[in-house]
């Protein structure tokens, strides 16, 4: 084709799109000889060249040669087909990996990508922005976590829905992600939880400034290091360095993945009938994070890990919300509405005047601690459903 003059190229790539878009029925034929220039007559003898010589014939003719690489029309109609009646949502790259696994057709990416933005059924990407640099992973897995919520509609209904991932810097390895109706405190500690007790403790954590990561005394200024957040008192404990993104370009590898998620997920949900939030969990849980990985997962730039096992017994308590109390003279303690009754304690003899800590468990349990000591375990409602009965002793008479 280097042979070709400049405006008989461009010629010819006109050509191809408007018969692509008439092959995908989204003009007529009489509408491509129309636009193209030519009459009725001239753009039968065209649609026969193309369905004799396939998508490259327009240039095989100028040639006089037919393409090894030529693609009948049949198979054209049978790809632009198959992404308007059941892959119309998929994005290109998903589209093509479709193509491959479920349909045995073997064509290049760039060839399903021209000929849908052809037939007008993607949109040609904007030219890119401002050249930015990439910054390097980390080396070791572990050193570096990231973690971010998307808002979408996942479903590709009305409904929005959070969707939280944790992913690591060094191999984009994603080892947590959910729906929820909303991203929070309690939503975040479940994802960061889940990964200690299954990878262990990790280096740190990046995010961006949300309220439940950072307290930020001026909207857009740096975060305030002293004053921690109940997510940011559990990563301490656990010494986990908290990071804050002040841009979102400084959390370009996160915020590319969120993009890949949106144009892959809601078509998986869709393809297989999943409408509710459970289900969509566990879909994700069994098979497509695993799916996920090993598609685009990357090899770390240096063997071993930084991840470290995690000997901590009290993570109920370290992923609690916390807040104090000072208990009343008659050893109770309010917390949101409910009165939590403190029962006696073998070592010391009331805790009225003391000041005790409540933990919001993230299962909605609450329970009481003095310094080390737990003194009670309730229910959401405050009743109580773990004591250890005192054994008093009884005064001789």
């Amino acid at each position: 084709m280097k042979n070709y003059p400049k405006a008989a190229m461009e010629r010819a790539m006109k050509v191809q799109e408007i018969i692509l878009r008439a092959i995908a029925k989204r003009i007529t034929w009489i509408q491509a000889a129309a636009i193209i220039g030519i009459s009725a007559r001239q753009m039968r003898r065209m649609k026969e060249r193309y369905e004799q010589y396939g998508y490259d014939g327009l240039y095989d003719r100028r040639k006089g040669k037919p393409s090894p690489k030529r693609v009948p029309l049949e198979m054209v109609e049978k790809i632009l087909g198959l992404y308007q009646d059941e892959y119309h949502d998929f994005n290109v790259l998903h589209f093509h990996e479709k193509l491959k696994e479920n349909h045995g057709i073997e064509l290049s990416y760039t060839w399903v990508k021209t000929a849908l933005q052809g037939a007008g059924l993607v949109k040609k990407e904007k030219k890119r922005g401002v050249h930015r640099k990439r910054r390097p992973r980390r080396p070791l897995t572990g050193m570096l976590l990231h973690i971010d919520g998307s808002k979408h509609h996942w479903f590709q209904d009305r409904r929005w829905y959070d969707f939280i991932v944790i992913m690591d810097d060094a191999t984009s390895e994603v080892y947590y992600a959910q729906l929820v109706d909303e991203e929070s405190t309690a939503t975040v500690m479940v994802a960061i939880r889940e990964v200690v007790e299954t990878k262990g403790r990790f280096c740190s954590l990046y995010s961006d400034r949300a309220s439940h990561f950072f307290y930020t005394a001026k909207a857009g200024g740096p975060v305030d290091r002293e004053r921690l957040t109940q997510v940011g008192r559990a990563l301490k404990e656990l010494e986990i360095e908290p990071i804050p993104a002040y841009s979102p370009q400084a959390r370009g590898r996160s915020e590319r993945g969120f993009r890949t998620w949106q144009g892959r997920l809601p078509q998986e949900l869709r393809i297989r009938k999943i409408t509710t939030v459970e289900a969509a969990n566990d879909f994700l849980r069994r098979e497509y994070i695993q799916e996920w990985n090993r598609k685009f997962t990357v090899e770390p730039a240096q063997k071993g890990t930084a991840f470290v096992p995690c000997k901590r017994r009290d993570l109920d308590l370290i992923f609690s919300i916390q807040n104090e109390r000072v208990v009343a003279n008659d050893n109770t303690v309010s917390y949101a509405n409910r009165s939590l009754q403190i029962e006696p304690t073998k070592w010391r003899s009331t805790l009225a005047g003391c000041r005790v800590t409540i933990h919001q468990h993230l299962d909605g349990r609450l329970s009481v601690t003095y310094g080390p000591h737990p003194v009670g375990c309730y229910t959401a409602e405050g009743v109580l459903i773990d004591k250890q009965p005192v054994r008093r002793k009884v005064r001789a008479a």
